[in-house]
């Protein structure tokens, strides 16, 4: 045997050690032997450098320092889960997926929801080539060599792989792991972690990945995604990813009914506290991929999948004092101050009040004893108050009239249930604030600039709006505090750059109210430019898919507004994106403009999402349910048969994919 078939044999070897021992559980070699394995590959190729392999068994042990994490956008986006709390919950969401996809058998998977921190890997030929955090869904930090120190993430695949597709999963740290590394860092006379949750989470983000390889650390997949992978269901695809070495958790049930959904929600409610890892509800999915692919998703979630959470652990605690903030809407958001307590494994000091009506509605007072949870397990809220424990002279609460910044009288209108600063150009809090979330990550993404320096700057008298940005010299912000002549240069460049920020973002940045990521990327679809979006009004808005009423209403308010217009044509003068580059305008034309598409089946020209985004291109709109307004349904194979009855009912037109793409 020669030296590069003797380096293959024992990565073999080793490989197949390292599944049987981290994914099966089930070793078939002592330690001692797979160490000594292990080395004698590691002195090979160390010998022998032309025989590298970037999937080696022996960056298993990490060693390599990334000083700064590159971002990376996801191929495609990964979406947060609707949440559900009762069987009420799922049984409406249940009528939901069948209410779309009409009178067939539905099927669904649920699988335990693990609390760790969300991944993406990227495999290319087998090959582990890419693994990138959640980040905000649309794009994460690259931590690939971080995550290949994993012993249970395989770097190089077996059976019968895809070329190329995504799998997602957590990174989870099981809990025997975490109260070993405690008691090192305790006897060492260091602060024990928080939570196994955010201690995986960090873990990711080390600069030494020899330091994460002495971690604990585990990988558990859950979701492959790609073109072409041949899988048809859920349940399908996690029995391929066991194949192709993945870990997938074993305990996962496939469902003819909500009943038996909730038998297992009952089960593992009871049972997690028998696992080896933080568990916090169970996800149910749509079975199929057809029938996922016919739902689709809305803004934030998919409408095949829901998370049904358990629930939330609760403490009792001092509710010491209530403070008020000001948002850079000028929304008025009450903070209950809390006694500190220790609630699902961190520190809660302090807890949001939401509005008037809620601290009402519980009638909380200072001094009281409160119930407190974590919603959704991650942000704490009060729910209730031990009314046994109240002082008899405690008073009511009075909610404030005035702006805590800027004193002025605050405003309540009809049907909201908050109140308002009106001081929009002279509340100090709202003039930061707008000007935080112009320069934050998913808008401008100003690099240098972060929302310390956004205060002194505008302390300093140098910036009163975002406009101000672009008038910064190296000069005007050296003499701030702790701004040295190299941040200084990075924060001048940071505000040149974000210059080629694409115009849906810019529109998201300004800051109208009730414009988030996803309405600002619909909004410069339809209108192209900002001009054409400054003179619309409140009917013509609504007339753009999924924009209502209210955020019409909105729109035209803000560019109402005198000031804002101002600020606007300064920033075209700075030379911001206020258009669709020339890319994104070519193949758009209003060929479907006012047509309405429902999209239902398989296709063989073009992929279902190909075929919406031609639709929305040639100024079409996509619904999801056939209803009067709609215009044609595009059916391809496996076309739901209650979707044809309904279609023929309301004398809607069927077309076929041929058809369609001769239309545009």
């Amino acid at each position: 045997m020669n030296i590069e078939e003797q380096i293959n044999s024992l990565r073999a070897q080793l490989r197949e050690h390292n599944y049987n021992y981290y994914v099966l559980d089930n070793p078939t070699i002592s330690d001692y032997n797979f160490d000594m394995q292990l080395k004698e590959l590691q002195a090979l190729e160390e010998k022998n450098p032309e025989f590298y392999d970037a999937s080696s068994p022996t960056l298993r042990v990490g060693g390599e320092v990334t000083k700064n994490f590159k971002t990376v956008a996801h191929e495609q986006r990964m979406y947060s889960l609707e949440n559900s709390y009762s069987k009420e919950d799922l049984t409406d969401w249940e009528k939901r997926v069948q209410k779309i996809l009409g009178d067939i058998e539905v099927e669904f998977t649920c699988e335990l929801k693990y609390d760790g921190a969300s991944i993406n890997l990227t495999y290319e030929d087998g090959r582990l080539i890419k693994a990138v955090t959640r980040g905000d869904g649309f794009q994460g930090d690259d931590v690939t060599t971080n995550i290949k120190t994993i012993r249970s993430v395989p770097l190089q695949l077996k059976g019968d792989y895809p070329s190329k597709f995504d799998i997602r999963g957590e990174i989870v740290l099981p809990f025997e792991g975490f109260v070993k590394m405690n008691q090192e860092r305790i006897e060492n006379g260091e602060e024990p972690y928080m939570n196994p949750r955010n201690t995986a989470s960090g873990s990711l983000k080390l600069q030494d990945s020899a330091q994460v390889a002495q971690r604990p650390l585990d990988c558990l997949l859950y979701g492959i995604v790609g073109q072409n992978t041949g899988i048809e269901s859920q349940w399908q695809m996690l029995e391929k990813a066991r194949q192709w070495g993945f870990k997938v958790p074993s305990i996962a049930k496939l469902c003819k009914s909500t009943d038996d959904v909730l038998d297992f929600v009952e089960q593992w409610d009871i049972d997690r506290h028998k696992l080896p890892y933080e568990t916090d509800g169970v996800v149910i999915k749509v079975n199929s991929l057809q029938q996922q692919e016919e739902l689709g998703y809305t803004a934030k979630a998919p409408r095949w999948a829901m998370a049904y959470k358990f629930r939330a652990e609760q403490v009792s605690t001092i509710l010491n004092e209530i403070t008020y903030q000001v948002g850079r809407t000028g929304a008025i958001t009450p903070v209950a101050n809390l006694q500190p307590v220790l609630l699902a494994g961190t520190t809660v000091k302090r807890a949001s009040l939401h509005n008037a009506d809620q601290i009402e509605k519980l009638d909380i007072r200072v001094g009281d004893t409160v119930f407190v949870e974590k919603g959704g397990e991650i942000i704490p809220k009060i729910v209730g108050v031990d009314f046994t424990q109240r002082n008899v002279n405690s008073n009511p609460t009075k909610y404030i009239s005035e702006c805590p910044e800027c004193e002025t009288e605050l405003v309540r209108q009809d049907g909201d249930a908050k109140h308002y600063c009106p001081n929009e150009y002279g509340c100090p809090t709202q003039i930061t604030g707008r000007i935080q979330h112009f320069i934050s990550r998913k808008a401008m993404d100003i690099e240098g600039l972060g929302s310390e320096t956004v205060e002194l700057l505008f302390k300093g008298g140098l910036i009163t709006n975002y406009a101000d940005l672009y008038t910064l010299s190296k000069e005007q912000v050296l003499p701030l505090e702790r701004m040295a002549e190299k941040s200084a240069e990075n924060l001048v460049a940071g505000v040149a750059a974000s210059k080629n920020i694409p115009f849906e973002r810019v529109l998201f940045a300004l800051g109208i109210r009730y414009v988030g990521e996803t309405v600002a990327k619909k909004l410069a679809k339809a209108y192209k430019n900002i001009d054409a979006l400054m003179v619309a009004n409140i009917l013509d808005l609504t007339a753009v898919d999924e924009i209502g009423e209210r955020i019409a209403q909105s729109v035209v308010e803000f560019f109402e507004n005198p000031k804002n217009i101002e600020i606007v044509n300064r920033l075209k003068s700075y030379g911001l994106q206020f258009s669709l580059s020339d890319e994104q305008l070519q193949n758009q034309t209003d060929a479907l403009k006012g047509k309405s598409f429902v999209v239902s089946g398989v296709f063989e020209k073009v992929s279902r999402n190909e075929l919406k985004k031609l639709i929305e291109d040639n100024g079409g709109k996509v619904s999801s349910s056939i209803s009067s307004k709609t215009s044609y349904v595009v059916a391809g194979d496996k076309m739901g048969p209650s979707k044809r009855t309904k279609a023929e009912d309301l004398g809607i037109a069927i077309i076929t994919e041929d058809d369609f793409l001769a239309m545009v």
